[in-house]
């Protein structure tokens, strides 16, 4: 039987090894070579031996302090960081499958990387000067939502005084605070739910909250009284498009609440970005990004529950800084940043993003 020494340095290699091969996430599983996923696509380490259920205990076992171990055996599987020697941190889960332990890691690199860097819309810096209102950020698992809000939060950072507060499941990115003072609270360890932190930053003088996700009808409910009081809220939903987050938003509360939730939503909203990461020609992933903005043609469609008409008024008001994800798609082909075949994988709608590339 392996030493824990022994799983530790095992485990310090195939870390390391993701930085080295640019992977953006490192999967164990009994019976499968530990994997890489580099540019969106999984790639199994063949040099490395296929992971036995010994193998996959012990790598937990180091990953895991006593604590979190507990909460393992309890709840069956565990979201935290890991920080190795001060190098890199991992977003981690650890997870039975099949009566074996198996984990997944997601690279969080230290750099916060801009606006700019990230390759996303400019409108983004317009959208982070409102004082209140609530700004979403929306799209399946892995697609750089936390990235995303974590540039949008250091721009804050960097250039506002504010008192800025996360609440996270578990904590990402780590700010280095400049002008702003911020907060970061971690859930099960610092707070004991989103809403609960939600409620509780009301009085603590906050004026620009994190939600890290948006999960059930109370945090949702709390998200939406925070953006009603005088800050600015943004957050996060695993929703495809702009559309079905507000539908989204609005059928989580019971028939009876939901007109009202609907009118509050009108009144709230200040943008929904919603982004794909899309294999790149030369290498790596772009991102493709829509950009809701709350005018008043939106927030009429919202109060009136004509939710599917929304994909119009992105289609028609380019000029503002809105752009739908067909658009976007379009644009990074004319620039031959990716290829027609990937914009069609990705387009919600392939005769849009054709008529988008006359």
């Amino acid at each position: 039987m392996p030493s824990a020494i022994q799983s530790e340095q095992q485990l310090k290699k195939l870390l390391e090894t993701v930085i080295q091969q640019g992977a953006s996430d490192l999967h164990l599983s009994v019976a499968r070579y530990p994997t890489l996923r580099v540019d969106g696509k999984l790639i199994p380490l063949t040099s490395e031996p296929v992971l036995t259920r010994e193998d996959t205990t012990n790598l937990a076992g180091a990953l895991l302090n006593k604590e979190q171990a507990e909460i393992l055996q309890k709840e069956l599987q565990i979201d935290f960081t890991y920080e190795l020697e001060g190098k890199m941190r991992f977003r981690v889960n650890v997870f039975y499958e099949t009566g074996n332990l198996a984990a997944a890691l997601r690279l969080i690199p230290y750099k916060i990387r801009t606006i700019e860097e990230l390759n996303l819309p400019s409108i983004l810096h317009q959208i982070i000067l409102h004082n209140q209102g609530l700004v979403l950020v929306v799209g399946p698992t892995g697609v750089g939502k936390s990235t995303t809000l974590a540039a949008l939060v250091d721009e804050i950072n960097h250039t506002r005084t504010e008192h800025i507060i996360t609440i996270e499941d578990p904590i990402e990115y780590i700010y280095q605070q400049d002008r702003s003072i911020i907060n970061q609270r971690e859930v099960y360890k610092d707070v004991k739910s989103f809403a609960n932190g939600l409620r509780g930053s009301f009085r603590e003088d906050v004026d620009v909250l994190l939600v890290g996700e948006m999960r059930d009808t109370e945090t949702i409910a709390t998200t939406i009284t925070a953006a009603e009081t005088g800050h600015l809220v943004m957050a996060t939903l695993h929703t495809n498009d702009s559309a079905q987050t507000i539908d989204r938003i609005i059928d989580i509360f019971p028939a009876s609440q939901q007109q009202q939730v609907r009118s509050q939503l009108a009144n709230i909203l200040v943008a929904i970005v919603s982004q794909r990461l899309i294999p790149r020609i030369g290498g790596g992933r772009i991102p493709a990004t829509e950009i809701l903005l709350n005018n008043d043609a939106v927030g009429n469609l919202i109060r009136e529950g004509q939710i599917h008409q929304i994909v119009n008024v992105l289609d028609t008001s380019l000029e503002e800084g809105m752009v739908s994800i067909n658009r976007s798609l379009a644009e990074l082909v004319k620039e031959e940043q990716i290829t027609l075949e990937s914009a069609e994988a990705f387009a919600t709608d392939k005769h849009t993003l054709h008529i988008f590339l006359r």
